[in-house]
């Protein structure tokens, strides 16, 4: 049976325990310092609270310390590594490989090790090569298709895979990104990317011809597989990421409702093939909506293949939810046609064209909504007849976020028994072989009057835990004896406390793997070869790590060394301009009337070249080196 494992991002641990509450089966959260992304750091001590209270749901907690770390900061990282050892955490996710050399030969960590996706894995090969350093788990590139995962997950059936399943997508494959480090010196691989993806170009080709103007196109639409998990979980996938370490608790609290809502769904009708990786059972007191939460636009990306409508070419900013069409427009207010519900406060967009026709998004809020008739604010200029209508703040879907929309509890079977000179209460957690027991002594006296309502009461009475009675059985002896209510209370109140010390206990075992070197040629694209910072070296313990990989000469990662050669690949993307324009032959395009190479350009005057790459699909980002 397939265990499945939904991971949510906290930003903090108020974040993390909400995630827990609506059903996530795991959280990754970053620490003070070294995760991928700087601004979502975390005391140890927040991560030891979070640990505690997820472990009691058989849930876990990942740490992400995921960034190249440079000999001066090695000390210091296994320093904090020691102490999230300590503080409970369940596994580091680990992109250096010097960090994971050091963490083998100077620390016995019992966490489990997980290859970050700033690893770059896209192939069977690098996977098994992953597994053989001793990581139990991958995650994957963001941009592999549906028979590819099934392919690797053929491969290596052992290794569990980790994808990607909703949020913001990067547009390079993870870990080979260095546009932010070239263009404002803020490294991706080191957790401040400065978001270049997002910013408007101009294309142009070889002779200076405008193509596109102004117009965001590395830009993608937010990643959605929710109606993919089956799928997903058929070829081989365990572990469902979604992404979003910077977002709010509101967004965590619908995200992980809606998708672990569906997970239920498939595992309730193939009970036989899965199972979810934590225990509990969720009430929801709110319809969880993905449209009426942060979202450019949504696309399944590579699930099944290449597709045109991947990227987000007017605007790098939120849309959210599409409520109709301006019908009209007076003085003060506008009607829109459509079937949307508004409230007052509810932030509208709508896109129209700004200074030289350039595509904007602009917005403005509604200070009374009366049915359909809206009154903003202010009247936003631009609006047309006829113009698309978003929501991108949802007034009352906040306000609902904001209180308690999600309760887990973890149904448990009791019994009760006779002990000698006493009583035992034998609790289950249901559906599993979890056990535990409490046991007061009290001396066994006849009841006058019937007793099982008032010991079914008081031994069901956890209200204030996280269990929720099953079922309850008593012993038939038991029934006939008198209990105080004093005693059935300090006999859940033991049992209970035990069962918390063990479902801790399930969690904390230990994960180390054994090494198996596997081999390192062929492992990476070929691109490695002719731009080997690639291999993101950045300290003395990584340069050796693939000395004995059997890489002669390790090149110094780019945020160590500017490259030397006539050009510097700054990204890799599988999605591609060319394709997404309608101008690719291969996929039935139209033939251009412009001449390659062809180019992005900033406003600045700053330019990169674009390389397509027709024969493995993808296009390299190029910048020239003065």
């Amino acid at each position: 049976m397939q265990t499945i494992e939904l991971l949510a991002p906290a930003k903090n641990i108020e974040c993390g325990i909400a995630a827990i509450d609506h059903g996530a089966d795991a959280v990754y959260i970053g620490a003070t310092k070294f995760g991928a992304r700087q601004a979502a750091g975390n005391s140890v001590d927040d991560i030891a609270e979070l640990c505690r209270y997820a472990h009691r749901f058989g849930a876990k907690v990942h740490v992400t310390v995921n960034t190249i770390v440079y000999d001066n900061e090695m000390p210091e990282m296994l320093r904090l590594i020691e102490q999230l050892e300590e503080a409970g955490a369940d596994a580091l996710l680990i992109q250096d490989m010097g960090l994971l050399a050091e963490c083998r030969s100077k620390l016995g960590l019992r966490m489990a090790l997980h290859a970050s996706t700033q690893c770059d894995t896209r192939t069977p090969d690098k996977v098994r090569w992953l597994n053989g350093l001793g990581f139990e788990r991958v995650v994957l590139a963001r941009e592999l298709s549906a028979p590819e995962i099934m392919a690797i997950h053929k491969a290596v059936p052992d290794v569990e895979l980790e994808v990607f399943v909703h949020g913001a997508l990067c547009v390079s494959y993870s870990g080979v990104c260095y546009a932010s480090q070239h263009c404002f010196g803020r490294s991706a691989n080191r957790g401040t990317c400065a978001q270049f993806c997002r910013l408007a170009f101009d294309l142009k080709d070889s002779d200076g011809k405008i193509i596109e103007h102004a117009r965001h196109l590395l830009s993608l639409k937010d990643m959605n597989q929710i109606n993919n998990l089956e799928t997903l979980m058929r070829a081989g996938a365990c572990a469902f990421k979604i992404e979003g370490r910077l977002k709010d608790v509101a967004y965590v609290k619908n995200v992980v409702s809606a998708y672990s809502r569906r997970l239920n769904e498939i595992i309730a009708q193939h009970p036989d093939k899965f199972k979810r990786a934590s225990l509990g059972r969720v009430d929801y007191f709110f319809e969880p909506n993905l449209n009426r939460t942060f979202n450019r636009g949504y696309t399944d990306y590579f699930f099944d293949g290449r597709k045109p409508d991947i990227f987000s070419p007017d605007t790098p900013k939120a849309f959210g939810e599409f409520v109709g069409r301006v019908k009209e427009i007076g003085r003060d207010s506008l009607t829109v046609a459509g079937t949307a519900a508004f409230s007052n406060g509810d932030g509208m967009c709508f896109v129209c064209d700004g200074p030289d026709s350039v595509p904007i998004l602009e917005g403005f809020r509604i200070n009374r909504a009366i049915g359909n008739r809206l009154y903003p604010f202010r009247m936003p200029k631009r609006l047309r007849r006829g113009m698309s209508l978003y929501r991108n703040e949802d007034h009352v879907f906040e306000k609902l976020l904001g209180t308690q929309s999600a309760r887990r509890r973890i149904p448990l079977n009791m019994r009760l028994c006779l002990a000698e000179n006493g009583f035992l209460l034998k609790l289950r957690v249901s559906g599993t072989d979890i056990y535990a027991s409490g046991r007061v002594d009290f001396e066994h006296q006849s009841a006058q009057h019937p007793q099982v309502d008032n010991i079914r009461h008081q031994l069901t009475k956890l209200g204030t835990t996280v269990y929720v009675c099953n079922d309850i059985t008593l012993e038939s002896s038991v029934e006939k004896l008198f209990i105080p209510s004093s005693v059935l209370a300090e006999l859940r109140r033991k049992a209970v406390d035990e069962l918390d010390k063990r479902l801790i206990a399930v969690n904390r075992t230990d994960t180390r793997k054994t090494i198996r070197p596997q081999s390192f040629e062929s492992v990476n694209a070929s691109e490695y070869d002719r731009h080997p910072y690639l291999y993101n070296i950045s300290n003395r313990a990584a340069a050796e790590f693939y000395r004995r990989q059997g890489l002669s000469s390790p090149a110094p990662a780019f945020e160590c060394a500017v490259p030397t050669t006539k050009e510097s690949l700054l990204m890799q993307c599988r999605h591609c301009i060319k394709y997404s324009l309608g101008y690719c032959l291969r996929h039935g395009g139209r033939r251009p009337s412009w001449r390659e190479p062809l180019f992005l350009e900033l406003a600045d005057g700053r330019r990169f070249k674009l390389d397509f790459d027709c024969e493995h699909c993808q296009m390299n980002i190029i910048v020239t080196n003065s």
